[in-house]
């Protein structure tokens, strides 16, 4: 008999991912405190209960994606929390993603009230959670990783066992701060291109062939034509939005001052998508950064504004 499983949080991330499980056969029980998206469950043949409390009630796994470690947190304390409502022993994937310490902590309580859990944030954006072809990166025990794995590989594609308790998280927040970097190393090198006449196209073919290949480049293209799956070619649709980004470099910056780690980079990469998703990047594709990079420069000669004109 396939484990009963209750989802906390259908979102844009959590909904898709909770339709994967159903449709493995994996009986899911959902909450979600906005009605449409227990409406869109619904059609996916997922149970909606009135409560995440009622919902974890007899539930063999209880997964939560929600937005922020306090959520977490608060979602799991108190008389009528998802702990408090958990039968003895039940598996608990927090798969959100949040700080380091929150996810330790959320680990501490999970144990301290007699179950099992790991974290195990996800890589891949909404396109890889309806596709079911997210990266799990799982921090926890190794019989709780092996418990876990059958129901992530329905959700997902590439599972890593990343260590302890808040593994997870931290190869999350590592992986992402390298991304926001190179994001904003590509972009400033397209806008450099233009301003020195290089079209987008010769500079693809380039550096992705050469050393300043990443995925930034290959896959997330900042700008259109050379890639035509990027988001620059649906007007910066996310994608991952430049709010998330912000939202997990912001993460990276504790985990580094945590560490006690000289991130120049990573601090300087927050600041930027910071500034960007306080405006209208909040809501684009992180790769819409360019744009910003943009406006913010000066061609040095009319030639050099024409060709830009040409190329953008």
């Amino acid at each position: 008999m396939s484990k009963k499983v209750a989802f906390i949080g259908l979102g844009h991330m959590g909904g898709p991912m909770a339709a994967n499980l159903a449709r493995a056969g994996y009986p899911v029980t959902g909450f979600d405190l906005v009605a449409a998206a227990l409406d869109q469950a619904r059609e996916h043949g997922i149970t909606v209960a009135a409560s995440a409390s009622d919902a974890a009630r007899g539930a063999d796994v209880v997964i939560t994606m929600l937005p922020a470690g306090r959520h977490v947190l608060a979602a799991y304390q108190g008389p009528e929390g998802l702990l408090a409502a958990a039968a003895p022993g039940t598996l608990f994937l927090e798969c959100s993603t949040i700080a380091v310490d929150d996810a330790r902590t959320a680990h501490d309580l999970v144990r301290a009230a007699g179950h099992r859990g790991l974290d195990a944030p996800v890589s891949g954006g909404t396109a890889g959670a309806e596709a079911g072809t997210l990266t799990f990166m799982a921090g926890g025990d190794a019989e709780d990783f092996a418990a876990a794995k059958p129901l992530l590989e329905a959700m997902g594609k590439r599972i890593v066992h990343c260590g302890g308790p808040g593994a997870g998280q931290a190869a999350k927040v590592c992986n992402n701060m390298i991304l926001g970097i190179s994001m904003i190393a590509v972009s400033e090198a397209f806008v450099l291109g233009e301003q020195l006449g290089l079209s987008h196209q010769a500079l693809f073919d380039v550096a992705s062939n050469a050393s300043g290949q990443c995925w930034a480049l290959t896959t997330n293209c900042p700008v259109p034509g050379p890639v035509s799956a990027s988001p620059a070619n649906r007007d910066y649709e996310p994608g991952f939005a430049g709010a998330l980004m912000a939202k997990d470099l912001g993460l990276a910056v504790q985990a580094l001052e945590s560490a006690g780690v000289e991130g120049r980079m990573g601090v300087l990469a927050e600041e930027v998508y910071r500034r960007f998703a306080g405006g209208d990047g909040a809501d684009q594709d992180f790769s819409g950064i360019i744009n910003e990079i943009r406006a913010n420069s000066k061609a040095k000669n009319p030639a050099t504004k024409e060709t830009v004109k040409e190329t953008v």
